[in-house]
């Protein structure tokens, strides 16, 4: 099985919004229009460092993630890649597809003269969490989101 991941494009955007309703948390949060996802996928596109990444099996897409390149200046002033969103098919998942995800991420994390790759998961996610450990990441912070209501 040789998934092939390319940037996404906005054709792409609906079946990525599928695989990201495709479980119990994601069915709970999506569920815009899609004219609004569509709308985020062009201002990311405008960005420049945040990029949206498919996973294409046999003409279908199976996997995503969104990958931001961040510059700072703490740990030496190190470039890092935030990887989110990472979604495998259900029907798909077991099959060495996620690895393959993780490793498309760390060769463009590289590429773009990245040290660190970080993500941030779901802690209800258990079984995500033993994959990520799996593929060398580290639970060596607590994060903490705070939701922003309109002024």
């Amino acid at each position: 099985m040789s998934v092939v991941f390319r940037a996404a494009r906005r054709p792409d955007v609906a079946a990525v919004v599928a695989l990201l309703t495709d479980d119990a948390l994601g069915a709970r949060r999506e569920g815009e229009a899609l004219e609004v996802y569509l709308a985020a996928f062009e201002a990311m596109q405008a960005e420049g460092s945040n990029d949206l990444i498919v996973g294409e099996l046999e003409g279908r897409i199976v996997a995503t993630y969104q990958i931001t390149f961040i510059r700072g200046l703490s740990l030496r002033a190190s470039r890092r890649a935030n990887i989110e969103s990472v979604r495998v098919a259900s029907d798909l998942r077991g099959r060495g597809i996620g690895q393959a995800l993780i490793a498309d991420a760390e060769t463009r994390a590289r590429a773009a003269g990245c040290t660190l790759m970080q993500l941030a998961m779901n802690a209800t996610r258990s079984d995500a969490r033993r994959f990520y450990e799996r593929e060398g990441f580290e639970a060596s912070h607590l994060g903490f989101k705070k939701p922003l209501q309109p002024d």
